[in-house]
């Protein structure tokens, strides 16, 4: 029995050891998507950014924490790597929730005899519209589509172009006017969408103002946070199974350092823990009562 004990407790160490080699791999693709966000020249936002560039290096930390703990028995390296732990799980629901929730709202208005598809602010969340719409805040975001040049791809297309091909969000919002607008000199004094007067040919100004510009970056958002989500999600639940060993772990490294029974002959250790003369004192009470 005591060798069956044993061996149990010697593999739920290896398991988690493991498991924490594995997330220790996981977290590196976390952080390149991190640093993609920050750096790609094609989508602009960093809404994402540091949530997940937080959460590639905790991943990272606790991995290493986890590991060492695990396979040379350091108990408090297993106690800090389970609080930090259950800390990240809680994060990763918060912000998985709040996420789906903030990116549920939006999509996409079909344009008869197009390809493509056109976007409008008021169909997003109010959170994603409060803080796109905050100056400082677009001005940036606004310099880094004009700095991307998404819409120099845009400047050779012939109408038959518009009419056949696809766009990105960004695309459809920022580099043309809506396809409802009208330009004839008859239609000036009808009453129009706003962005058909933001709208101007000159290649710094087209739509960058617009609405429409707005809403086709929180749509590039809504879609790029839909395939994180996947990563995100597998993640929890690989941190959840985790968890749940690195509990035993935690267990069996207490157990090394002190002389809890593996069965009925018990060792006395040479550095028994702080709170070994209690337990016994405890232990030989309760004997004494039966």
């Amino acid at each position: 029995e005591k060798l069956r004990v044993r061996n149990m407790y010697r593999f739920s160490n290896t398991v988690i050891g493991f498991l924490n080699l594995l997330t220790l791999l996981a977290s590196i693709p976390i952080i390149g998507a991190g640093l993609w966000m920050a750096r790609s020249s094609t989508t602009c936002e960093n809404f994402l950014q540091t949530p997940l560039l937080v959460i590639g290096f905790i991943v990272l930390v606790i991995s290493l924490a986890g590991f060492i703990g695990a396979c040379f028995h350091v108990a408090c390296a297993l106690w800090l790597y389970l609080v930090i732990m259950l800390l990240l799980i809680a994060a990763l629901l918060g912000v998985t929730v709040f996420g789906f929730g903030v990116t549920s709202k939006g999509g996409g208005v079909e344009v008869p005899g197009r390809s493509y598809s056109e976007y409008h602010l008021m169909d997003y969340s109010p959170w994603l519209k409060k803080r796109i719409e905050n100056p400082r805040y677009w001005n940036t975001l606004r310099n880094c589509i004009l700095g991307s040049k998404t819409c120099d791809k845009l400047a050779s297309w012939t109408p038959l172009d518009y009419m056949q091909n696809d766009m990105s969000p960004i695309q459809s919002g920022c580099c043309k006017p809506p396809t409802a607008c009208n330009y004839n000199m008859e239609a000036v004094m009808l009453n129009q969408d706003s962005d058909c007067y933001k709208w101007n040919n000159a290649p710094t100004v087209l739509c960058y103002d617009c609405d429409s510009c707005k809403a086709g970056v929180l749509e590039n958002l809504r879609r790029n946070w839909h395939k994180l989500s996947v990563l995100i999600v597998s993640m929890l639940v690989l941190l959840i199974g985790i968890y749940s060993i690195g509990c035993c772990a935690f267990r069996n490294a207490r157990r090394a350092q002190t002389d809890y029974p593996y069965g009925e002959n018990r060792m006395t250790k040479v550095r028994p823990r702080w709170d070994y003369h209690w337990w016994r004192w405890l232990h030989d009470r309760k004997e004494q009562l039966y």
